[in-house]
Protein backbone atom coordinates (compact mmCIF):
# COMPACT_ATOMS: atom_id res chain seq x y z
CA UNK A 1 0.00 0.00 0.00
CA UNK A 2 1.60 3.27 -1.10
CA UNK A 3 1.73 6.37 1.09
CA UNK A 4 -0.60 9.10 -0.20
CA UNK A 5 1.12 12.04 -1.85
CA UNK A 6 -0.03 15.42 -0.57
CA UNK A 7 0.51 19.00 -1.60
CA UNK A 8 0.78 21.37 1.36
CA UNK A 9 1.00 25.15 1.39
CA UNK A 10 1.60 27.87 3.97
CA UNK A 11 0.09 31.14 2.72
CA UNK A 12 1.41 34.29 4.35
CA UNK A 13 0.67 37.90 3.57
CA UNK A 14 3.74 38.24 1.34
CA UNK A 15 4.87 34.75 0.34
CA UNK A 16 3.43 31.27 -0.10
CA UNK A 17 5.50 28.19 0.67
CA UNK A 18 4.53 24.95 -1.07
CA UNK A 19 5.83 21.41 -0.61
CA UNK A 20 5.07 17.75 -1.20
CA UNK A 21 4.45 15.38 1.68
CA UNK A 22 4.45 11.60 1.97
CA UNK A 23 1.82 11.09 4.62
CA UNK A 24 2.94 13.12 7.66
CA UNK A 25 6.46 13.68 6.33
CA UNK A 26 7.21 16.83 4.35
CA UNK A 27 9.87 16.42 1.66
CA UNK A 28 12.32 19.10 2.75
CA UNK A 29 13.95 19.30 -0.67
CA UNK A 30 10.57 20.00 -2.28
CA UNK A 31 9.84 23.26 -0.43
CA UNK A 32 9.49 26.27 -2.72
CA UNK A 33 8.61 29.89 -2.01
CA UNK A 34 6.44 32.07 -4.27
CA UNK A 35 5.84 35.81 -4.07
CA UNK A 36 2.11 36.42 -3.74
CA UNK A 37 2.40 39.69 -5.67
CA UNK A 38 3.21 37.69 -8.82
CA UNK A 39 -0.09 35.79 -8.81
CA UNK A 40 -3.78 36.78 -8.84
CA UNK A 41 -4.81 33.88 -6.58
CA UNK A 42 -3.50 30.76 -4.86
CA UNK A 43 -4.59 28.28 -7.53
CA UNK A 44 -2.08 29.46 -10.19
CA UNK A 45 0.72 29.00 -7.64
CA UNK A 46 -0.31 25.41 -6.96
CA UNK A 47 -0.66 24.69 -10.68
CA UNK A 48 2.78 26.15 -11.42
CA UNK A 49 4.31 24.13 -8.58
CA UNK A 50 2.82 20.86 -9.84
CA UNK A 51 3.83 21.60 -13.42
CA UNK A 52 7.44 22.25 -12.41
CA UNK A 53 7.41 19.09 -10.28
CA UNK A 54 6.21 17.06 -13.25
CA UNK A 55 2.94 16.08 -11.58
CA UNK A 56 -0.62 16.14 -12.91
CA UNK A 57 -2.35 15.64 -9.59
CA UNK A 58 -1.89 14.67 -5.94
CA UNK A 59 -3.95 12.56 -3.55
CA UNK A 60 -4.62 15.34 -1.07
CA UNK A 61 -4.16 19.07 -0.56
CA UNK A 62 -4.06 21.02 2.68
CA UNK A 63 -3.33 24.73 2.94
CA UNK A 64 -2.78 27.05 5.90
CA UNK A 65 -4.02 30.60 5.39
CA UNK A 66 -3.15 33.78 7.30
CA UNK A 67 -6.77 34.71 7.79
CA UNK A 68 -10.08 33.45 9.15
CA UNK A 69 -11.55 30.18 7.86
CA UNK A 70 -15.32 29.89 8.01
CA UNK A 71 -17.40 27.06 6.62
CA UNK A 72 -14.37 25.73 4.76
CA UNK A 73 -13.57 29.05 3.05
CA UNK A 74 -10.48 31.14 3.84
CA UNK A 75 -10.40 34.88 3.27
CA UNK A 76 -6.87 36.27 3.38
CA UNK A 77 -6.38 39.21 5.73
CA UNK A 78 -3.83 41.08 3.58
CA UNK A 79 -4.67 39.72 0.11
CA UNK A 80 -7.71 39.82 -2.16
CA UNK A 81 -7.72 36.01 -2.24
CA UNK A 82 -10.54 33.64 -1.33
CA UNK A 83 -9.65 29.95 -0.99
CA UNK A 84 -12.15 27.10 -1.05
CA UNK A 85 -12.26 23.36 -1.71
CA UNK A 86 -13.55 23.56 -5.33
CA UNK A 87 -10.62 25.81 -6.22
CA UNK A 88 -8.11 23.45 -4.61
CA UNK A 89 -9.62 20.44 -6.38
CA UNK A 90 -9.53 22.21 -9.74
CA UNK A 91 -5.88 23.21 -9.26
CA UNK A 92 -4.51 19.93 -7.89
CA UNK A 93 -6.96 17.15 -8.74
CA UNK A 94 -6.92 16.11 -5.08
CA UNK A 95 -9.68 13.89 -3.77
CA UNK A 96 -9.12 15.09 -0.20
CA UNK A 97 -8.77 18.76 0.69
CA UNK A 98 -8.48 20.76 3.90
CA UNK A 99 -8.16 24.46 4.68
CA UNK A 100 -6.79 25.62 8.03
CA UNK A 101 -5.84 28.99 9.38
CA UNK A 102 -2.12 29.32 9.99
CA UNK A 103 -2.34 28.98 13.76
CA UNK A 104 -4.40 25.79 13.49
CA UNK A 105 -1.74 24.34 11.19
CA UNK A 106 0.89 25.10 13.83
CA UNK A 107 -1.26 23.27 16.37
CA UNK A 108 -1.45 20.18 14.18
CA UNK A 109 2.36 20.27 13.89
CA UNK A 110 2.89 19.79 17.62
CA UNK A 111 4.33 16.37 18.31
CA UNK A 112 5.85 16.26 14.82
CA UNK A 113 8.53 18.94 15.32
CA UNK A 114 12.12 17.81 15.91
CA UNK A 115 13.29 18.54 19.50
CA UNK A 116 16.15 20.74 18.28
CA UNK A 117 13.56 23.21 16.99
CA UNK A 118 11.92 23.63 20.41
CA UNK A 119 13.71 26.09 22.67
CA UNK A 120 12.71 25.85 26.37
CA UNK A 121 11.70 29.23 27.83
CA UNK A 122 9.97 28.26 31.08
CA UNK A 123 10.65 24.93 32.72
CA UNK A 124 7.77 22.71 33.72
CA UNK A 125 6.31 19.22 33.40
CA UNK A 126 4.61 17.98 30.25
CA UNK A 127 1.81 15.47 30.48
CA UNK A 128 1.46 13.19 27.47
CA UNK A 129 -1.94 13.45 25.82
CA UNK A 130 -2.89 16.59 27.76
CA UNK A 131 -4.11 19.82 26.18
CA UNK A 132 -1.52 22.05 24.56
CA UNK A 133 -1.60 25.67 23.46
CA UNK A 134 0.01 27.37 20.49
CA UNK A 135 0.42 31.16 20.68
CA UNK A 136 1.38 33.27 17.69
CA UNK A 137 3.00 36.68 18.15
CA UNK A 138 4.02 38.32 14.90
CA UNK A 139 2.16 40.68 12.56
CA UNK A 140 -0.87 39.82 14.70
CA UNK A 141 -1.43 37.91 17.93
CA UNK A 142 -3.65 34.90 18.54
CA UNK A 143 -3.74 31.52 20.25
CA UNK A 144 -5.29 28.12 19.60
CA UNK A 145 -5.86 25.29 22.08
CA UNK A 146 -4.90 21.79 20.96
CA UNK A 147 -6.88 18.80 22.27
CA UNK A 148 -6.49 15.08 21.68
CA UNK A 149 -9.83 13.29 21.46
CA UNK A 150 -10.94 9.71 20.67
CA UNK A 151 -11.84 11.06 17.21
CA UNK A 152 -8.50 12.71 16.54
CA UNK A 153 -6.79 16.02 17.27
CA UNK A 154 -8.90 19.16 17.51
CA UNK A 155 -7.31 22.60 17.16
CA UNK A 156 -9.92 25.21 17.95
CA UNK A 157 -9.91 28.63 16.34
CA UNK A 158 -10.08 31.80 18.40
CA UNK A 159 -9.62 35.56 18.21
CA UNK A 160 -8.10 36.03 21.64
CA UNK A 161 -5.66 38.63 20.33
CA UNK A 162 -8.50 41.13 20.50
CA UNK A 163 -9.43 40.73 24.16
CA UNK A 164 -8.35 43.40 26.65
CA UNK A 165 -4.62 43.73 27.28
CA UNK A 166 -3.47 42.61 30.75
CA UNK A 167 -3.35 45.37 33.37
CA UNK A 168 -1.41 44.46 36.52
CA UNK A 169 -0.11 47.82 37.76
CA UNK A 170 -0.33 51.58 37.30
CA UNK A 171 2.12 51.60 34.39
CA UNK A 172 0.03 49.02 32.55
CA UNK A 173 -3.05 51.19 33.08
CA UNK A 174 -1.29 54.27 31.70
CA UNK A 175 -0.14 52.22 28.70
CA UNK A 176 -3.73 51.07 28.05
CA UNK A 177 -4.95 54.66 28.03
CA UNK A 178 -2.09 55.66 25.73
CA UNK A 179 -2.77 52.83 23.25
CA UNK A 180 -6.49 53.63 23.07
CA UNK A 181 -5.79 56.91 21.29
CA UNK A 182 -2.20 56.88 20.02
CA UNK A 183 -1.28 56.45 16.37
CA UNK A 184 -3.13 55.91 13.09
CA UNK A 185 -4.36 52.44 14.10
CA UNK A 186 -5.88 53.48 17.44
CA UNK A 187 -9.48 52.35 17.79
CA UNK A 188 -10.46 53.38 21.31
CA UNK A 189 -9.59 49.99 22.81
CA UNK A 190 -6.36 48.50 24.14
CA UNK A 191 -6.34 44.88 23.05
CA UNK A 192 -3.67 42.23 23.52
CA UNK A 193 -2.61 42.50 19.87
CA UNK A 194 -2.31 46.28 20.27
CA UNK A 195 0.62 45.83 22.66
CA UNK A 196 2.12 42.45 21.70
CA UNK A 197 2.06 42.20 17.89
CA UNK A 198 4.60 44.01 15.72
CA UNK A 199 2.69 47.28 15.78
CA UNK A 200 2.09 46.65 19.47
CA UNK A 201 5.82 46.64 20.19
CA UNK A 202 5.99 49.97 18.37
CA UNK A 203 3.20 51.37 20.57
CA UNK A 204 4.92 50.17 23.74
CA UNK A 205 8.12 51.90 22.65
CA UNK A 206 6.23 55.10 21.79
CA UNK A 207 4.68 55.01 25.28
CA UNK A 208 8.01 54.43 27.03
CA UNK A 209 9.75 57.23 25.13
CA UNK A 210 6.82 59.60 25.65
CA UNK A 211 6.87 59.00 29.41
CA UNK A 212 10.63 59.58 29.36
CA UNK A 213 10.07 62.99 27.77
CA UNK A 214 11.59 62.14 24.37
CA UNK A 215 8.79 60.73 22.17
CA UNK A 216 9.94 58.47 19.33
CA UNK A 217 8.11 56.66 16.55
CA UNK A 218 10.24 53.69 15.50
CA UNK A 219 9.44 50.55 13.54
CA UNK A 220 9.79 47.20 15.27
CA UNK A 221 13.04 46.36 13.46
CA UNK A 222 14.63 49.64 14.56
CA UNK A 223 13.51 49.04 18.15
CA UNK A 224 15.12 45.59 18.15
CA UNK A 225 18.33 47.08 16.69
CA UNK A 226 18.37 49.69 19.45
CA UNK A 227 17.80 46.94 22.02
CA UNK A 228 20.74 44.95 20.66
CA UNK A 229 22.87 48.10 20.95
CA UNK A 230 21.91 48.51 24.62
CA UNK A 231 19.74 51.63 24.29
CA UNK A 232 18.13 52.28 27.72
CA UNK A 233 14.70 53.17 26.35
CA UNK A 234 14.68 50.13 24.10
CA UNK A 235 15.60 48.00 27.12
CA UNK A 236 12.74 49.48 29.12
CA UNK A 237 10.46 48.77 26.16
CA UNK A 238 11.60 45.14 26.14
CA UNK A 239 11.11 44.83 29.90
CA UNK A 240 7.54 46.16 29.68
CA UNK A 241 6.80 44.06 26.59
CA UNK A 242 8.02 40.84 28.23
CA UNK A 243 6.02 41.69 31.37
CA UNK A 244 2.86 42.01 29.26
CA UNK A 245 3.63 38.88 27.24
CA UNK A 246 4.27 36.80 30.35
CA UNK A 247 1.12 38.07 32.01
CA UNK A 248 -1.03 37.24 28.98
CA UNK A 249 0.54 33.82 28.49
CA UNK A 250 -0.27 33.13 32.14
CA UNK A 251 -3.88 34.21 31.58
CA UNK A 252 -4.19 31.86 28.60
CA UNK A 253 -2.62 29.01 30.57
CA UNK A 254 -5.25 29.34 33.29
CA UNK A 255 -8.05 29.45 30.71
CA UNK A 256 -6.93 26.42 28.68
CA UNK A 257 -4.86 24.39 31.20
CA UNK A 258 -2.26 23.24 28.64
CA UNK A 259 -0.49 20.64 30.78
CA UNK A 260 1.06 19.31 27.57
CA UNK A 261 2.95 22.58 27.02
CA UNK A 262 2.63 26.07 25.56
CA UNK A 263 4.31 26.72 22.20
CA UNK A 264 5.22 30.24 21.11
CA UNK A 265 5.54 31.07 17.42
CA UNK A 266 5.85 34.21 15.30
CA UNK A 267 8.56 36.62 14.25
CA UNK A 268 8.16 39.16 17.05
CA UNK A 269 8.23 36.50 19.74
CA UNK A 270 11.31 34.87 18.23
CA UNK A 271 13.12 38.21 18.01
CA UNK A 272 12.47 38.79 21.72
CA UNK A 273 13.48 35.28 22.86
CA UNK A 274 17.12 36.18 23.70
CA UNK A 275 15.90 38.81 26.19
CA UNK A 276 13.02 36.97 27.83
CA UNK A 277 14.94 35.42 30.70
CA UNK A 278 16.71 38.57 31.85
CA UNK A 279 13.52 40.62 31.41
CA UNK A 280 11.59 38.40 33.81
CA UNK A 281 9.30 36.30 31.63
CA UNK A 282 8.94 33.48 34.16
CA UNK A 283 8.10 35.85 37.03
CA UNK A 284 5.47 37.65 34.92
CA UNK A 285 3.98 34.34 33.77
CA UNK A 286 3.66 33.03 37.34
CA UNK A 287 2.49 36.32 38.89
CA UNK A 288 -1.00 35.01 39.71
CA UNK A 289 -1.25 35.56 43.46
CA UNK A 290 -2.31 32.45 45.33
CA UNK A 291 -2.14 30.52 42.04
CA UNK A 292 1.54 31.36 41.57
CA UNK A 293 2.72 27.88 42.54
CA UNK A 294 0.05 26.31 40.32
CA UNK A 295 1.66 28.07 37.34
CA UNK A 296 4.71 25.84 37.80
CA UNK A 297 2.66 23.10 36.09
CA UNK A 298 3.14 24.68 32.65
CA UNK A 299 6.15 24.51 30.34
CA UNK A 300 6.76 27.10 27.61
CA UNK A 301 8.74 26.59 24.40
CA UNK A 302 9.65 28.74 21.40
CA UNK A 303 9.10 26.94 18.09
CA UNK A 304 12.07 27.62 15.80
CA UNK A 305 10.97 25.48 12.84
CA UNK A 306 10.18 27.77 9.89
CA UNK A 307 8.25 25.01 8.15
CA UNK A 308 6.08 23.85 11.06
CA UNK A 309 2.87 24.99 9.34
CA UNK A 310 3.65 22.72 6.37
CA UNK A 311 4.21 19.82 8.76
CA UNK A 312 0.92 20.62 10.46
CA UNK A 313 -0.92 20.57 7.15
CA UNK A 314 0.60 17.19 6.29
CA UNK A 315 -0.20 15.72 9.71
CA UNK A 316 -3.79 16.98 9.60
CA UNK A 317 -4.36 15.52 6.15
CA UNK A 318 -2.69 12.20 7.00
CA UNK A 319 -4.95 11.87 10.05
CA UNK A 320 -8.00 12.10 7.80
CA UNK A 321 -8.63 15.79 8.37
CA UNK A 322 -10.90 17.65 6.04
CA UNK A 323 -12.50 21.04 6.00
Amino acid sequence: MTTPLALVADIGGTNTRVALADGKVVRQDSIRRFSNADFPALEPILQKYLQEAGLDRVDGTCVAAAGPVRDGVAVMTNLAWTIDAPGLIAATGAAQTAILNDLQAQGHALGHIAPEYLRPLIAGPQKSGAAMLVVGVGTGMNAAPVHETPWGRVVAASECGHISMPVRNEQDFRLARFVESHGPHAHGFAGVEDVLAGRGLERVHAFVTTEAGSPQELKAAAIMAALAAGDPLARETARLYVHLLGSELGNLALIHLPFGGIYLIGGVARAMVPYMDEMGLTAAFRDKGRFGSFMENFALFAVEDDFAALTGCAAHLAAGGRG
